[in-house]
């Protein structure tokens, strides 16, 4: 098979998702999942686990992030269909790569999407149950815009963009035009400096939406490496931006909502209940994007027969993965309704990372006719990527890391089965 052509377009019969993205609607994606609710919630166990090197536990993040969407972006422009970096690995380095590549990517995501709608119930309603009904809700809706066609859901993620860019512009211009406030920070490590960067990895992850929703790009040689770039190199500043706001204001490791408290200890209690809508506003942005991504992935995967055929189903006439978003509704609102998600981000970072090590060392093997970047980049970014994985809370990796192992097992039996069967 040619390395130009993933097997994919040796199936000219196959439903097919259709081009409707420009580079502001890949842009605004991206952005979309990576300036979401992990710019309100992030800081606080990063901060916990960095102290006063929480800069530099955002440098390191930001190095790794750049490195893995240079790799994504420069075989996206190669695979531009549908699955991101399942596809990468099974067209670079074989099924099982791809797979496992998957398969971390889906059971992240499918936690992310429920971390996310919990996170926006969280700043609306106090009592327990009633956040989690609520975050069903914000479910379902999302869903249900996503079924009903990608442009839909770009043109909802670029209002919630919006609203939340226009409150973290409020917050900033508040905090640094507040007085400082000296604070004792926690004490640290090198490993606490890794385990943040790890952390605030969660937050940077979103632009694979970009590369997962390669299928419905126009110009994908051109657009998808271009959005890829913008989006991390926005997200940077922004990130960026408010580490130091909220450095120079407090001590972000004491509180769960370190921006509305920042706001708060500056003397701008008004502004607060502004900030906790923006958070709603960037969870259910967040949301949108990670539904459309997930449901992308699960199908590139459906056709290949690694999960159940009945979730390639491309719906006829709104051209999208119906039932693949349809069953991750399903999962993700079990999650809300059932589970404890204090652990989610480590969790959704473990299998994340793992994702992106795969890409770069896909990345890596791609011949110099395909290549945007140097090769030292796709290296940084695996390495990086080990690393932070394996720093981040044990609880979160030995459970990510089980259902992986599990995952693989199952398939062995079942490639196993299929080999004898045909025999």
């Amino acid at each position: 098979m040619s390395a130009s052509q993933p097997e994919h377009a040796k199936q000219p019969d196959e439903p097919r998702l259709a081009r409707r993205l420009g580079l502001g609607d890949a842009v605004v994606i991206g952005l979309g999942s990576m300036v979401g609710a992990g710019v309100f919630a992030v800081w606080s166990p990063a901060a916990h686990a960095a102290g006063s090197w929480l800069l530099l536990g955002l440098g390191i993040a930001a190095v790794v992030a750049y490195c893995n969407a240079a790799s994504s972006a420069q075989l996206a422009a190669v695979y531009p269909v549908s699955g991101g970096t399942y596809v990468y690995g099974r067209e670079r380095l074989g099924e099982w790569w791809g797979f496992a590549a998957g398969w971390c990517f889906v059971i992240g995501k499918t936690a992310s999407c429920a971390a996310m709608a919990l996170t926006f119930a969280t700043y609306f309603v106090p009592d327990e149950w009633l956040q989690r009904l609520l975050a069903l809700a914000a479910v379902l809706i999302l869903a249900a815009v996503n079924y009903r066609g990608v442009t839909r859901t770009a043109r909802l993620t670029r209002i919630l963009v919006t609203c939340t860019l226009v409150v973290l512009a409020l917050v900033l211009v508040l905090l640094f035009t507040g007085e400082p406030h000296h604070h004792t920070s926690t004490p640290t490590s090198a490993y606490g400096v890794l385990q943040s960067a790890g952390l605030l990895f969660f937050a940077f992850a979103g632009y694979a939406r970009i590369a997962t929703m390669g299928e419905e790009v126009r110009e994908p040689a051109i657009t998808i490496p271009r959005a890829i770039t913008a989006a991390v190199i926005i997200a940077i500043g922004i990130y960026l931006l408010v580490a130091v706001a909220l450095l120079r204001t407090g001590d972000p490791a004491s509180t769960t909502a370190p921006l509305a408290s920042a706001v708060d200890g500056v003397g701008a209690a008004w502004a607060t209940p502004i900030v906790r809508i923006g958070a709603a506003l960037a969870s259910l942005g967040a949301l949108l994007a990670l539904i459309a991504g997930v449901g992308r992935t699960t199908l590139a995967m459906a056709r290949n027969q690694d999960l159940p055929a009945w979730l390639a189903a491309v719906h006829p006439r709104y051209q999208v993965p119906h039932h693949a978003e349809l069953a991750l509704a399903a999962v993700v609102g079990v999650l809300v309704l059932t589970t404890d998600l204090r652990g989610v981000i480590g969790f959704s970072s473990f299998g994340v990372l793992l994702y992106y090590a795969i890409a770069n060392a896909s990345a890596f093997t791609q011949p110099a006719d395909q290549r945007r970047w140097p090769r030292a980049v796709n290296v940084i970014g695996l390495i990086g990527c080990v690393i932070l994985a394996v720093t981040l809370p044990w609880t979160s990796a030995v459970v990510a890391a089980a259902l992986l192992a599990a995952a693989l097992l199952v398939r062995r039996f079942r490639t196993g089965r299929a080999g004898s069967a045909r025999s």
